[in-house]
């Protein structure tokens, strides 16, 4: 089998350097929006709706029985949304068989920047195997896409990137400087993400806001075991 190559983009800022018209595209936002995702539809929820903007959320909840609107903007749950971006708070015996209509300021608007490439997965700690294993079966190379936090470089996302390199194993090989900095800063942090992640400045902006909790929740990894695929319109479990 053809060894698959693996790119890592560590802004939405720099997409446009990156061909990725061939390749299998892994969206990160760890804190939180990839997170709320793995643990939404790993606890059952139907499908995810990704949408830009606030307004549009609340359209889209409005017009389908059985939704639920959620997201944020700069950390802090909007006024209209039904929920915020907390991972937790999406339990099985609220979400199971229910469609979440979901906006974030990072991770879905980076969704709908790279949605004409040929597969689009969501990837976080909470599905990492999953994620490998999915792209392990694909002959397609690989783009790791951050998030970011507005544009900026940020270590949740990149040490996740990290990680997924280092999960595929002898399947894939990188010539991208960016692939080889995040696997070198997952080695630094492996056997203590949430203590790492806590000298990160996404870390403390969300801190404030006291979701410490949801922080440590993110940084588990295998928590739900599904892979997530973006269809062109909805999130969807493998």
């Amino acid at each position: 089998m053809k060894q698959k190559e693996v790119s890592c983009c560590f802004s939405p800022a720099l997409l446009p350097l990156f061909d990725f018209s061939k390749h299998v595209v892994v969206i990160i936002d760890i804190f939180r929006a990839t997170s709320t995702i793995a643990a939404a539809l790993g606890n059952g929820a139907d499908k995810i709706i990704p949408v830009d903007n606030v307004d549009e959320c609340i359209e889209i909840g409005s017009k389908i029985q059985n939704s639920i609107t959620a997201g944020e903007r700069n950390g802090q749950i909007v006024e209209g949304l039904q929920m915020g971006n907390s991972p937790s708070a999406f339990p099985s015996e609220l979400i199971e068989g229910k469609t979440l209509v979901l906006t974030t300021t990072n991770g879905t608007r980076l969704l709908h920047k790279v949605k004409e490439a040929p597969e689009v997965l969501s990837g976080a700690f909470l599905n990492l195997t999953a994620t490998a294993n999915y792209i392990k079966a694909q002959q397609k190379d690989v783009l790791l896409a951050c998030a970011s936090w507005k544009d900026r470089f940020n270590l949740e996302d990149t040490l996740f990137a990290g990680a997924l390199f280092q999960a595929l194993g002898d399947e894939v090989f990188t010539n991208c400087d960016s692939t080889i900095a995040a696997s070198a800063l997952y080695d630094t942090a492996r056997l203590d993400l949430f203590g790492f992640l806590q000298k990160g400045s996404h870390f403390h902006r969300l801190e404030k806001f006291g979701l410490e909790d949801d922080l440590r929740y993110c940084c588990q990894i295998d928590q739900h075991n599904n892979g997530i695929k973006y269809d062109g319109q909805a999130l969807l479990s493998l």
